[in-house]
């Protein structure tokens, strides 16, 4: 499961054995290597002491907000059709906010991916899709 925070600092996967690892050592696409980069970067500067789960989750929280200034008023044409400029600002709002959560999970000592899986599947109890299908009202509005 990767949830349990209390079990996964005792016995992390090598995924989120990010301080004991050069970047150099891991995939240019791996959450590890981005984990391990976000780290040594915090780590050289003595932030770490300020990366709290509370900060980071204000901080993913606050970053949320500056990628919805992006798109807010826009219609949905535009908000899927933005200009080079607007598009990497959206990127970089977007690594932002992956970076804190990376960082958060770190933390907690929560692996994203197996989370991730996790949560796919109960979504996948939760709306089957031959239930579902083209309906986009929460679970609790559907009838048993």
């Amino acid at each position: 499961m990767g949830f349990s925070s209390q079990s996964r600092r005792k016995e992390r996967s090598p995924q989120m054995k990010a301080d004991e690892r050069s970047d150099q050592d891991l995939p240019p696409d791996s959450l590890a290597r981005l984990d391990a980069r976000l780290l040594a970067f915090a780590r050289e500067r003595d932030w770490e002491q300020f990366q709290s789960p509370k900060n980071l989750a204000m901080a993913l929280a606050g970053e949320a907000g500056e990628l919805l200034e992006h798109f807010q008023w826009l219609t949905e044409e535009q908000s899927a059709n933005l200009d080079a400029d607007k598009c990497r600002a959206v990127a970089h709002e977007l690594a932002d906010i992956l970076n804190y959560l990376v960082r958060l999970a770190e933390r907690l000592g929560i692996d994203l991916l197996a989370a991730a899986d996790e949560k796919i599947a109960i979504n996948e109890q939760r709306y089957p899709a031959d239930k579902v299908r083209g309906d986009a009202r929460r679970a609790a509005e559907y009838e048993s």
